[in-house]
């Protein structure tokens, strides 16, 4: 009889934070300033440095701005790209 192996539906469901988890998070938001706010603080305050605002700025992106995809552009059948410009006359 073979035993072990994966089951449907068996473990933690996608993207529910293990109780460890939970409880940092839930302690880290208690406190009123996470670390994002006070990266956040920093940008925003017009008497901090420009070297100081610039970190901040660069830190806090990732978690305000997601990263673009990067995505090949190909044409029919992973061919190049062809461009067909309708207002011009065919070339012959």
């Amino acid at each position: 009889m073979p035993r072990g192996g994966k089951r449907e539906g068996a473990g933690r469901k996608e993207g529910v934070p293990n109780k460890a988890s939970a409880a940092r998070e839930a302690e880290v938001k208690a406190s009123g300033l996470t670390p994002l706010d006070y990266m956040l603080d920093v940008l925003r305050d017009k008497n901090e440095t420009a070297e100081n605002r610039m970190w901040a700025a660069e830190k806090a992106a990732p978690y305000v701005h997601p990263r673009l995809a990067a995505v090949e552009h190909t044409g029919k059948d992973g061919g190049p790209v062809a461009v067909t410009f309708s207002w011009l006359p065919p070339q012959s």
